[in-house]
């Protein structure tokens, strides 16, 4: 096994996910706010 080959096996991919940290509260939050504020909209306007 090469030193290359060594490394990639025990290194872990980043890939700007979330991290292992527990889930961001300020995200979820965001997040509902969004789907409110769409599904208000979608309603005011008509399209459901």
């Amino acid at each position: 096994m090469t030193a290359t080959s060594a490394t990639a096996v025990h290194a872990k991919a980043r890939t700007g996910g979330p991290g292992e940290d527990g889930p961001n509260y300020l995200e979820h939050l965001a997040g509902w706010t969004l789907v409110v504020v769409l599904a208000m909209l979608v309603t005011q306007t008509g399209l459901l």
